[in-house]
């Protein structure tokens, strides 16, 4: 097998790293816990861009980049690809598929955070589950609003936002209490297409409450795209 350069982010990306020996690296930004628990190496920390990433590559004799980041990781996906094909191997990506509206939702999409903020506006309680990002407009937030944000880490939030640090997956019945006991009435998501998030688009369904979706950024082509874990394994077991 070519020594594999494995970018994580997802929950999918762990998975793979579980099956990869010591010669292989697992690479991660250092947002959230590390797993102390592989054979295969752990890195934590940017490379620099694309170009040190290219260096990387050349230097530890990578053979296979995989990008198994998350979605919204648009950069890094950019530069995954660049390095690649400056280092002259191939880029193959684990690409979830997204999450489409069911009967009864009322999705609303916005293609950035100006927009998206423009249409809180006549909400009084949102949660928003799609990172730390809200927390530039905490001194933005209207008299009347009172903001929840859940991340995969608490942090300070102020008078008018509590962050709430938890890690998925969420049980339904969880999410259910969560948007009672809040009086949500707004939901503020990323289009993730996580099974482990999912179950706050049925609490909203449930509750006839609107989902603002920020779109997803579009990514750069690779040598090949996986939409599921399975798909990718097997074609590793050819490598």
């Amino acid at each position: 097998m070519r020594r594999i350069l494995l970018l994580g982010g997802v929950t999918e990306a762990l998975a793979i790293a579980r099956t990869l020996g010591p010669a292989h690296i697992y690479s991660l930004a250092g947002v959230g816990r590390v797993p102390t628990d592989l054979r295969c190496q752990v890195r934590v920390g940017g490379y620099g861009g694309a170009d040190g990433l290219a260096s990387f590559i050349r230097t530890e004799g990578i053979g296979l980049l995989i990008d198994a980041t998350h979605p919204y990781a648009a950069q890094i996906s950019a530069n995954a690809v660049a390095a690649a094909r400056a280092a002259g191997i191939e880029c193959w990506a684990l690409r979830r598929p997204a999450w489409h509206p069911q009967a009864g939702d009322d999705w609303r999409e916005f293609d950035d955070w100006p927009a998206l903020i423009r249409a809180l506006a006549p909400f009084k309680r949102p949660l928003f589950t799609l990172g730390r990002e809200p927390l530039h407009y905490l001194d933005d937030i209207p008299p009347e609003q009172f903001w929840t944000l859940r991340a995969l880490e608490s942090c300070p939030g102020n008078e008018r936002c509590e962050v709430i640090g938890a890690r998925g997956p969420f049980a339904l019945e969880d999410e259910r209490a969560l948007f009672q006991r809040r009086r949500i009435d707004v939901l503020i998501s990323k289009n993730s297409g996580s099974a482990a998030t999912e179950p706050k688009l049925q609490v909203a369904r449930e509750l006839a409450i609107p989902v603002l979706v920020l779109k997803r950024p579009t990514l750069p082509a690779v040598d090949q795209s996986f939409s599921s874990l399975a798909g990718l394994m097997v074609a590793l077991q050819g490598t």
